[in-house]
């Protein structure tokens, strides 16, 4: 009887599944969509201010764009055919490379070994670090006029000291490899102190363990440096020398403060020490020629970035080599 009465029952309906209030899918756009709208400030300002120029300046090298124009003229790749055959290009690329294999190998050398320093528990340590920075937030005119003084070729404290020395005297601004020398000088008074900074930060963030553990080991303070503190300090050491990279080939400031001819902007008498910026520079606003001077600028842009990526894939080489080899 009972067999009979479960037979004719239905079968109790499975619960249906509750419907998602508001606030559950508010919780779930919320997870998904939100980390987007965080980052999405820095991508509208960078496609503002840093992808749109960029990209309207490959469209602009394409024309014969005079700083007045309002009908330019579509040339194609005619300026960049114009600028591989341009004589004062190349040595203004020659001097650019100069004042930056100069100026960035000894800076980040320097900045290492300073902040080293700076990382052994000196007395007053605040006021080192503050001190090593000063060059960098000071002005940079300033910084120019100061420098170009001390390498006047007649009164400079350079030459004096030089010639105290028994050295003769060097006309630092009309000879180019001495002027590529000074210039890189007064890069590296402005930026060693910066990286240094950079370099102590990422130095302070090593596990005091891994020392321990080298002591223990009977390594001595040479020895944990290249074996323990250098390794460590590979990300860092990639982005202090992708940095160095990019300023250096950029240079531009310090090279026009450093020429004695007021309101000059070609780079010493023969461009001596003119760079890709200046160039660039002059032919845009005293050439008036907006168009090679785009093309300039891309040329600019494209070596930077291969000459970023071959120092990121050999820094990461010899820092690979070093843990191989600890």
């Amino acid at each position: 009887m009972d067999d009979e009465r479960v037979a004719r029952d239905p079968a109790p309906e499975p619960p249906r599944p509750r419907r998602p209030s508001w606030r559950d899918r508010l919780s779930r756009w919320d997870a998904r969509y939100s980390p987007y709208l965080y980052v999405a400030p820095f991508f509208v300002i960078f496609g503002i201010v840093g992808l749109f120029p960029l990209l309207y300046t490959a469209y602009v090298s394409l024309f014969d764009w005079e700083l007045i124009d309002d009908n330019p003229a579509f040339v194609g790749l005619d300026n960049y055919v114009l600028l591989m055959a341009d004589g004062q290009f190349w040595k203004t690329l020659v001097n650019t490379v100069s004042i930056f294999v100069l100026s960035s190998g000894p800076q980040i050398v320097m900045a290492v070994l300073l902040a080293a320093m700076l990382n052994t528990g000196l007395r007053f340590s605040t006021g080192w670090r503050v001190g090593v920075l000063m060059p960098y937030v000071a002005s940079l005119v300033a910084l120019g006029i100061i420098f170009a003084n001390l390498f006047g070729p007649d009164y400079g404290l350079v030459n004096g000291i030089l010639e105290t020395l028994g050295i003769g005297g060097i006309d630092w601004q009309a000879d180019r490899f001495s002027s590529h020398v000074a210039i890189a000088i007064m890069v590296n008074w402005r930026w060693t102190g910066y990286n240094a900074l950079i370099v102590l930060a990422a130095m302070q963030a090593i596990p005091k363990e891994l020392y321990e553990s080298a002591i223990v080991d009977g390594a001595g303070a040479i020895r944990r440096f290249f074996s323990v503190t250098l390794p460590m300090l590979r990300p860092t050491l990639i982005f202090v020398v992708i940095t160095s990279t990019i300023g250096g080939l950029q240079i531009f400031t310090e090279p026009k403060l450093f020429d004695a001819m007021p309101g000059s902007n070609n780079g010493g008498s023969t461009n001596q020490f003119q760079t890709i910026t200046l160039y660039m520079y002059q032919t845009a606003f005293e050439r008036e020629d907006l168009g090679y001077a785009s093309a300039v600028a891309w040329v600019l842009f494209v070596l930077i970035i291969g000459v970023a990526l071959i120092n990121f894939l050999l820094t990461k080489r010899i820092a690979s080599t070093g843990e191989e080899n600890r």
